[in-house]
């Protein structure tokens, strides 16, 4: 179980677990603060991730020799081991919330939001805010509260993801090979089910028509052709591997009607899935 550390005073409101456990992902401390004018924190190296919001005001963000420009509604991320610095605006100081965490998966949970850029732009503050002061309120050391506060970091950057899925689409080809990857995945949870390419584009955010680019551009197949194959290949890996009944390999692969597998099967493969079995 978590222990957590609670402070406060005029101006900042902080909560910090003391003891992490390794995970996936797990809260390591969050806050909120009203800065003075001018107020700095750095030059320094943090151990863990941390993203600032802004809910009010100015400041800037120094990272690997760039220095950003902030103010309401924007945020910036700071990763492990990275030199940072940032100060509120002289004159209209930020008032911002914060919040840290790592684990197993942490890094991956930023790439797959796009958060990996270190600097974003959400509008959803009152939604953000919410989390924040609903884990500040949460002190006590009990398991009903430690799973709590972890259930309200995935609040948080669920919160976030809700934004960022809807900005505009970069041609950079990194965002197309994280949506071909998120795309992929669905499909390797899924293919058993009777999915549709309309499921998989709802998943990663996009429309159906520029998923089929998407997929045409990098993989020189369709999404409906990747599906297929892909299952195919299951179908061809479990027929050599098992001795399953046809049936039941069809049923795995998300055909619900062995001769419709039976009829694909021979047409992606030249055989059919009996004599594929007595051929191998």
């Amino acid at each position: 179980m978590s222990k957590y550390t609670y402070f406060e005073n005029d101006t900042v409101r902080y909560l910090e677990n003391t003891n992490n456990d390794i995970s996936d992902l797990y809260l390591c401390y969050c806050g909120i603060e009203k800065c003075l004018p001018c107020h700095s924190f750095g030059p320094a190296i943090r151990e863990n991730f941390l993203i600032h919001y802004i809910l009010n005001g100015k400041g800037k963000y120094k990272v690997n020799d760039k220095i950003y420009y902030l103010d309401k509604n924007q945020g910036f991320i700071i990763k492990p081991n990275e030199l940072t610095y940032y100060e509120a605006d002289e004159n209209e100081p930020w008032e911002y919330v914060w919040i840290s965490f790592n684990g197993i998966k942490a890094s991956k949970y930023l790439n797959s939001l796009n958060l990996d850029n270190l600097i974003f732009s959400c509008a959803y503050d009152d939604e953000i805010k919410k989390y924040i002061f609903e884990m500040l309120n949460t002190k006590t050391m009990s398991l009903s509260d430690d799973l709590k506060l972890q259930g309200l970091l995935y609040l948080f950057l669920s919160t976030l993801s809700k934004h960022l899925k809807k900005e505009p689409i970069k041609s950079d080809t990194s965002y197309e090979k994280l949506y071909i990857r998120k795309s992929i995945e669905f499909i390797d949870s899924n293919f058993s089910n009777n999915i549709k390419i309309t499921d998989i584009a709802n998943y990663v955010g996009l429309n159906r028509s520029y998923l089929y680019t998407l997929f045409k551009k990098n993989l020189n197949v369709s999404p409906q052709e990747f599906l297929l194959e892909f299952r195919m290949n299951k179908a061809s890996n479990l027929l050599k591997s098992t001795n399953y009944s046809i049936s039941y390999i069809s049923n795995s692969i998300g055909y619900k009607d062995p001769l419709s597998f039976s009829k694909t099967f021979k047409k992606f493969t030249g055989v059919s899935p009996k004599d594929y079995r007595n051929k191998i």
